[in-house]
């Protein structure tokens, strides 16, 4: 029960709550972000971003909290919001160009592996993080969770590589 009086327990379950509302919401054609900006479709930019932050934040994350343990609470709330705001961007992304038309519909193959890797990221993270699952083996848990990460650096890298047109 001290997990239902954790605030950064119900700050993530109203990202994710957020996250699945908006991916409805694309999917159902509540709102569309097709519009271009520069060089770039408004949605492709929130996955710009979503990425660059998952790629930057989290090995600074887990670089603060070696040099600054005493401060790992902090750390780990940030890394904990900052991610899932990214995954609500990338989920915007993804459902923006699964939702494209059949004439414009895109290539999914390294797209739709890079959200399976980021939802496995965010359901291994959950327990790692909040430790509701009583029977879960936490050292299994991290191996899965940072395998996911490393898998997650590994595809969109061929994700980007794939989209510039050099593979």
């Amino acid at each position: 029960m001290r997990l239902l009086k954790r605030i950064d327990f119900w700050v993530s379950l109203l990202i994710v709550s957020i996250t699945v509302v908006s991916a409805i919401g694309r999917v159902l054609g509540w709102y569309s972000l097709g519009f271009v900006v520069g060089a770039f479709r408004a949605s492709h930019w929130l996955g710009i971003i979503g990425s660059t932050y998952i790629a930057i934040a989290t090995p600074a994350f887990s670089l603060l909290k070696r040099r600054f343990g005493a401060r790992y609470e902090a750390f780990v709330n940030f890394h904990v919001v900052g991610n899932l705001t990214a995954v609500l961007l990338l989920t915007i992304h993804f459902t923006s160009q699964v939702t494209r038309s059949v004439t414009n519909y895109p290539e999914l193959g390294t797209g739709l592996a890079l959200y399976i890797v980021m939802l496995f990221l965010v359901a291994s993270g959950f327990p790692y993080r909040f430790h509701f699952l009583p029977r879960f083996n936490i050292g299994t848990n991290r191996l899965v969770h940072v395998g996911m990460a490393l898998s997650f650096y590994l595809l969109i890298g061929i994700h980007v590589l794939h989209g510039l047109g050099l593979l």
